[in-house]
């Protein structure tokens, strides 16, 4: 293509994976919009209230609000944390469907640690710490499996989600001090030195963990794009039998990239219980952030920033979610907005055929020439 030669816009959309993403988004929208006018409900309500969830701002007349920025940002922790562990798996081409019980892990290493040693200045350091090297042990021993014994991690992920959600409660009623719960499944906060402080917005439950979230994403880029070490990881995920024939192993890749996958997830979990939770608790089902990690990294191209701005979107969504049922409007709309957001990702691969077929025509044309 000669320089004066413009590209088609349809060839620069089907070549850019962060278009196709805005534009998902859009319809996802669309689709919300034309399901709210089908029920009768104005859908200014919708975009109302995810404008207070960004802003903070009322509607018309209405006075500022910032406990829901706060908020907004709070929920977008895991999601980001969740998406980080999803889309590092899969630049090595993995499919880490786990991180739903890597985050439950590091959420009960994190419990663990604040329950059971004294409260001392900085404990939830140790309990941040605590959750990175459980979650990343939960994520490598997935990763040894794939590496050296070809288990599906789909299949081992999902295996390990369920053992780590039916642990959680088993350890919390048998393992933990006499008195840390109660008939209802709580009792007093977790100690303070073991929480993440509240910063900014104290009304709300944004806290330190928005700092160590964007310290992840950041280490999530370096690792990724600027190290040797990342070099090896996407040149394994693009083919994996050409990495070992250039001199790299394969077997170390996948087993460290499902570890650091975990860690990421990890790190959520101890955000959550930390930050958002922070009182002792039994979890008796899932929390789904570590799916909705699959959306966040899947809209997000499996890029640092990506997932960043994805994440922040689905947190948006989140807080918005329950200042609509103040407005009359169903909260399962945002549901429904979510699911066909990552139902039309995951259409991209139709576009990856036009774009074949178009670049098919293309060349037919000039030999018929």
């Amino acid at each position: 293509m000669s320089k004066k030669e413009k590209q088609p816009f349809i060839d620069w959309f089907l070549d850019s994976n962060g278009a196709t993403s805005v534009a998902v988004v859009i319809l996802g929208f669309l689709a919300g919009i034309v399901l709210l006018l089908c029920i009768g409900k104005n859908p200014v309500g919708l975009f109302t209230a995810i404008k207070q969830s960004i802003i903070g701002k009322a509607a018309k007349g209405g006075g500022w609000n910032f406990r829901n920025v706060g908020e907004t940002l709070a929920f977008s922790i895991p999601y980001i944390l969740c998406g980080l562990s999803m889309g590092f798996a899969a630049r090595v081409g993995l499919f880490n469907i786990g991180a739903e019980g890597q985050y439950t892990m590091g959420m009960l290493a994190a419990h663990i640690v604040a329950v059971c040693i004294p409260a001392f200045p900085g404990q939830w350091m140790l309990c941040v710490l605590a959750a990175l090297v459980v979650g990343a042990i939960w994520g490598g021993v997935v990763g040894i499996l794939k590496a050296k014994y070809k288990v599906s991690e789909v299949v081992a992920t999902i295996m390990l989600n369920y053992i780590a959600l039916y642990l959680y409660p088993l350890v919390c009623l048998n393992m933990l001090p006499q008195g840390t719960f109660n008939k209802t499944g709580r009792t007093a906060d977790l100690a303070s030195t073991a929480l993440l402080d509240n910063f900014l917005i104290k009304s709300s439950n944004l806290n330190i963990g928005f700092f160590l979230m964007l310290i992840a994403v950041v280490v999530y880029w370096f690792i990724m794009e600027k190290t040797r070490l990342g070099f090896s990881l996407r040149a394994t995920g693009f083919n994996k039998d050409a990495a070992r024939c250039s001199g790299i192993n394969d077997t170390k890749a996948i087993s460290l990239s499902m570890a650091i996958s975990g860690a990421f997830a990890g790190l959520a979990g101890a955000c959550v219980i930390l930050g958002l939770v922070r009182y002792s608790k039994i979890l008796t089902s899932q929390d789904n952030y570590g799916f909705m990690g699959i959306a966040v990294a899947l809209v997000g191209n499996s890029r640092a920033l990506g997932i960043f701005l994805a994440g922040l979107l689905f947190g948006i969504l989140k807080q918005a979610y329950s200042i609509m049922q103040g407005m009359g409007i169903p909260k399962e709309v945002v549901t429904v907005i979510e699911g066909l957001i990552v139902i039309f990702i995951a259409l991209r691969s139709g576009l990856s055929l036009v774009k074949d077929y178009r670049a098919k025509a293309k060349v037919r044309k000039e030999v018929s020439k």
